[in-house]
């Protein structure tokens, strides 16, 4: 499990970023000591700005910055995908995500098909843990019409590839609002669409199965913290 956030980087960093992912399009790979000279920085500096925006080391960067696909892990059950979700369950992620709800005045929670379904559950259960407004919607239609300055989009899906979310996530920020979007499997094309992202897994679901016949479990199980954590504020 982890989250990219790109609000929380400072200017120098952004440039950091910028310069490598401008030298990512014609190198075919970048070390940490020539991503050090391009930046005229050190080494350490940027191993705590790839720990800063929500990868766990160097290589985890790099297969974000060159959209690179995790290696496939061998078949297992749907029990044993949870266990292994469970055993590196993150808390800290659950914290900033309710942190991130906890400061919004409105919620506006996204999703497509079953995850919109998911959505109309969270929209339920966050009514009875805030006293914020929070609406689940099914297209970018009706959550455009809503969203204002004050407003938080959370984006649910599976893997970000049913449907693109650009233009809601364009029109979100551009109305001075936050957008986030909580994906249950790793899709290294759409990570580097947007500038928060809540991953959940690092693996995935059979390839044989539709987007509609995959399982939300995931979702469930880290939003049911998220909403224990709010309440517990509350």
């Amino acid at each position: 499990m982890f989250n990219i956030d790109f609000d929380a980087l400072n200017p120098l960093e952004r440039q950091i970023h910028s310069t490598l992912k401008q030298a990512s399009r014609t190198a075919e790979t970048i070390r940490i000591t020539d991503a050090a000279q391009m930046c005229n920085c050190s080494v350490s500096k940027i191993s705590k700005f790839v720990q800063k925006l929500g990868f766990a080391n160097y290589k985890k960067y790099l297969d974000y910055l060159y959209a690179r696909a995790q290696p496939e892990a061998k078949p297992s059950s749907e029990l044993e995908r949870i266990g292994r979700f469970l055993e590196t369950f993150d808390q800290n992620k659950v914290q900033e995500l309710a942190s991130l709800i906890h400061d919004s005045n409105k919620l506006v929670l996204l999703g497509y098909g079953p995850s919109y379904l998911c959505a109309q559950y969270f929209e339920y259960k966050f009514k009875t843990c805030t006293n914020k407004i929070c609406i689940a919607v099914p297209d970018d239609l009706t959550a455009s019409s809503i969203i204002d300055a004050n407003t938080l989009l959370l984006v649910f899906t599976v893997t970000g590839a049913f449907k693109s979310f650009e233009e809601i996530h364009r029109e979100t920020k551009a109305k001075g609002a936050e957008v986030a979007l909580i994906m249950e499997e790793y899709n290294p094309s759409v990570l580097t669409r947007y500038d928060r992202i809540f991953c959940l897994t690092d693996g995935h679901q059979p390839a044989g199965l539709k987007v509609y016949e995959k399982s939300r479990t995931v979702f469930f199980i880290f939003m049911e913290e998220v909403i224990r954590e709010l309440s517990r504020r509350q």
